[in-house]
């Protein structure tokens, strides 16, 4: 059974900056993406960012490019976000997720086959 458990989002001031952490256990996930989403009340789940868990390819959402950071660290099975600069409308639900048909960057949330928890990050102005 795949887990992914979510961790780090709390409140930060806008120009700050949190690492968010998803811990993957379950199965191996080496030909698995991994993406982070994010949800704000009201609005659809957004797709962020994503990476190839063998060779580490990322692709970014422009309105997290330059400022967030995806990352894997193999040896712990974990995918981390490392969000810097942020502002006030990135408040929302983060949600880490994976996608086992690793082949494509896939932005839609409806192609992603594991979901965590989600972790909230609020942005105070």
């Amino acid at each position: 059974q795949v887990q992914l458990v979510e961790s780090g989002g709390g409140l930060v001031q806008a120009g700050g900056s949190l690492r968010l952490s998803c811990a993957a256990s379950g199965r191996a996930f080496s030909t698995y993406i991994m993406a982070w989403f994010r949800q704000a009340p009201g609005k659809e789940r957004e797709f962020i960012t994503a990476i190839t868990w063998s060779s580490g390819r990322t692709y970014y959402a422009d309105s997290v490019k330059g400022r967030f950071t995806i990352s894997r660290d193999n040896a712990k099975n974990t995918v981390n976000l490392q969000m810097n600069s942020l502002k006030p409308e990135d408040t929302a639900v983060y949600y880490c997720a994976a996608d086992r048909n690793g082949g494509y960057f896939h932005t839609a949330f409806t192609e992603y086959d594991y979901w965590g928890q989600g972790t909230q990050v609020t942005v105070s102005s």
